[in-house]
């Protein structure tokens, strides 16, 4: 699920080497070079709305500004830091990398370290799609070889980051803690009467006292059929109402969908039935394309909320939205080590609901981290 980007990103975000220590990022690093055998190094960018990759191989979250790594095969990697040099003090507590120096001059700061680079392999380029033209552009002038440019290998990393280790599904984990810690304060606020905007302030200030590092919601003011985020408060008591949180902790993410109230309707009760359904179908091996068309199909009387109409859930870690996604049409196969984001939903002529669930493959089945149905009819 897509929501609105923070303007700054505010909450903690230094790295932790008890939790991810440097050899997790060494082996990421060595696992990038052995699918790409010939590259010398990898280029890597990232800024505060797309850095998921960046993040996997330097443990930095760029807070305002964007950066670029600069990591070789062989030797130490280099940072450049946008917002000049103030900046560079700051951002030193977020990652491992001891070379930091400002992002500027930036074609031929690359351009020299290639040159450095030894075995005579080009660089790889990582996060190139998110770059802005003027920076892709200067890149690929100087990094062009004849008439070929830099060889963009986000895809090979994207496959990589599925397979969480053991240290990052202690993230998750900790973020669905997070998570739940934000719903139940919702839901508690909710029973109490409060407003719309105090409940959905409830779970926030929940979630940053367990500290998150970043806090998204969204919520519905017509049933449930479609979402929105603050632009107004409302001080009316909404009952049903139908939610949305993400919550990220250690850099990694967790999200759901869940409605509060004290009297669950047909849809929400129906909702939650059809999660348990769509959880019980997951395992190893199995195509996502089947547990999809499983849960368009198990929807009937009903209908699919819209939400969820052509997309079930996908991959989920230092991105909202990871791949594989979970369609009805999907190729892709639920893998030991992915953890996913999984959802359903259900309309009528007079109500409606989404609800959620985390859920981590291991070898022999999965494990639900997190669940909108635990424990409701």
């Amino acid at each position: 699920m897509l929501a609105m980007n923070s303007t700054l990103l505010v909450g903690p975000s230094d790295w932790d080497p008890a939790r991810m220590p440097r050899d997790e990022f060494l082996a990421r690093a060595t696992a990038l070079w052995r699918a790409s055998p010939s590259a010398a190094g990898a280029v890597v960018y990232g800024d505060r709305t797309h850095h998921a990759e960046l993040a996997y191989l330097t443990g930095f979250t760029p807070k305002l500004e964007s950066a670029l790594a600069l990591i070789p095969r062989v030797g130490a990697p280099r940072l450049l830091v946008g917002g000049g040099p103030n900046m560079l003090q700051a951002a030193k507590p977020l990652t491992f990398i001891e070379a930091l120096v400002p992002l500027r001059n930036v074609g031929e700061t690359v351009a020299q370290w290639a040159r450095e680079q030894s075995g005579g392999g080009r660089p790889v380029l990582i996060g190139g799609a998110f770059m802005p033209y003027p920076l892709r552009q200067r890149i690929d002038e100087v990094m062009a070889e004849g008439a070929r440019s830099i060889a963009d290998k986000t895809g090979e990393l994207w496959t990589l980051m599925r397979r969480k280790s053991p240290r990052e599904l202690a993230a998750i984990r900790d973020a669905c803690a997070t998570l739940s810690a934000a719903l139940t304060a919702m839901d508690e606020a909710q029973r109490s009467g409060a407003g719309a905007t105090a409940v959905v302030l409830a779970g926030e200030h929940a979630a940053h006292r367990q500290g998150a590092q970043d806090v998204r919601t969204l919520f519905s003011l017509d049933g449930g059929r479609t979402l929105r985020p603050f632009d107004t408060s409302v001080e009316r008591a909404v009952d049903p109402l139908q939610t949305y949180v993400a919550v990220r902790r250690f850099g990694y993410w967790a999200e759901g969908f869940a409605v509060v109230t004290a009297s669950p309707g047909q849809c929400v009760r129906g909702a939650n039935v059809l999660l348990r359904y769509a959880l019980e179908k997951i395992r190893p091996g199995r195509r996502c394309g089947d547990v999809g068309r499983s849960v368009v199909e198990a929807a009937r009387p009903f209908e699919p909320h819209p939400l969820v109409t052509s997309v079930q859930g996908n991959a989920i870690g230092l991105a909202l939205e990871e791949q594989p996604l979970i369609t009805p049409a999907s190729e892709d196969t639920f893998e030991p080590g992915g953890i996913y984001s999984v959802r359903v939903g259900l309309r009528d002529e007079s109500d409606s609901a989404v609800v959620s669930a985390m859920v981590a493959v291991n070898e022999f089945g999965s494990d639900v981290l997190w669940s909108s149905a635990m424990g409701k009819v």
